[in-house]
């Protein structure tokens, strides 16, 4: 079992650019582990962590509801963002600039093959990175991601999460609000969710802006003590 990941910051980047990537890294894992299957050929499969920050847009999961995006085809490209209906689980969502988002693109295979308990290890790296920040999040029954203040009137998501797999091989992640302009969230009924708030990092801790590159670190070090993982680190060519 290969527990080494790549570990790839593409830094600010188109959500379709990324997307395509995210679908070649993923076939390319998929075919390894079709021709060991076939060949008994006992190829490594590669893992990849892939790290980035997308131009505002709004992504719609394959089981989600059209009617959660409140604005249409002129109005968002007045807002200056896109919006694309794609594989992934879960139902709409925003990313933009000062949102963490990360895709890991694991073969499951080298780790344990159960989605939900690859769910929850996500939500648990992000739960640790905010309590970090002396930041109590949790996870809110039968909704995914991480939300804070959980069963109060103030519950409020800092977190979203939405995957999928195919052979055990994973794609998409999560997308962690730090400087977040909440005010695209407006635009939509966020994962389809009614009646409870978005929040984001540095709103958390009354500060104008909190440092990216700082929570990224945290955040790998999480992921790397829970999934138990070595990081490659791959000079980008997306």
């Amino acid at each position: 079992m290969n527990k080494n990941v790549i570990i790839e910051d593409l830094g600010l980047k188109d959500y379709k650019e990324t997307w395509d990537y995210q679908e070649k890294l993923f076939q390319s894992i998929l075919d390894i582990k079709i021709k060991n299957r076939r060949a008994e050929a006992g190829l490594e499969t590669p893992n990849y962590f892939l790290l980035v920050e997308h131009p505002h847009v709004y992504t719609l999961g394959k089981s989600g509801d059209l009617s959660n995006l409140l604005v249409n085809e002129e109005q968002l490209k007045d807002k200056g963002a896109t919006f694309y209906k794609i594989n992934r689980g879960g139902d709409i969502t925003y990313h933009g600039p000062g949102q963490i988002v990360g895709y890991p693109i694991l073969d499951l295979d080298n780790f344990f093959t159960d989605i939900h308990k690859y769910l929850r290890f996500l939500e648990e790296v992000i739960i640790l990175t905010l309590a970090d920040y002396g930041i109590k999040a949790e996870r809110s029954e039968g909704e995914t991601g991480v939300w804070i203040d959980v069963g109060t009137p103030f519950a409020r998501k800092i977190c979203a999460m939405g995957v999928r797999a195919s052979r055990w091989v994973t794609m998409h992640g999560f997308a962690l609000n730090v400087n977040a302009d909440l005010g695209y969230f407006d635009n939509i009924i966020p994962c389809g969710i009614r009646g409870k708030a978005v929040t984001s990092l540095n709103v958390e801790l009354g500060k104008p802006e909190v440092s990216m590159d700082e929570v990224q670190q945290k955040i790998l070090k999480h992921f790397k003590e829970l999934f138990e993982v070595e990081f490659v680190k791959q000079k980008t060519t997306v």
